[in-house]
């Protein structure tokens, strides 16, 4: 489960952890089967996006060879690797 605070409305765009200090981390190593990104907007839950995690690995690598999505680095220290997926690439057919 993450949690999108207030730059996703602006931006557009959601944030996906891929690695951290050039370890795999985020999307790339979990275990589980659900991948549950919840929508906060000025401190309130205004939505919650969930896909399986073998259905979103599909859309954050189609979205960012498409040219939609891009991989940049960011969070602490920009330590981070994350995939910056459009909305609307979520919502778009497999």
């Amino acid at each position: 489960i993450k949690t999108e605070r207030d730059k996703w409305k602006k931006t557009g765009n959601i944030a996906i952890e891929l690695a951290c200090r050039g370890k795999l981390s985020g999307l790339n190593v979990t275990e589980a089967e659900w991948w549950a990104h919840i929508l906060s907007w000025k401190g309130e839950i205004v939505g919650v996006l969930m896909f399986p995690v073998a259905v979103l690995k599909i859309i954050v690598k189609r979205s960012v060879m498409d040219g939609g999505g891009k991989v940049v680095m960011g969070g602490d220290n920009k330590a981070s690797e994350i995939a910056l997926i459009p909305l609307e690439d979520l919502t778009n057919e497999l």
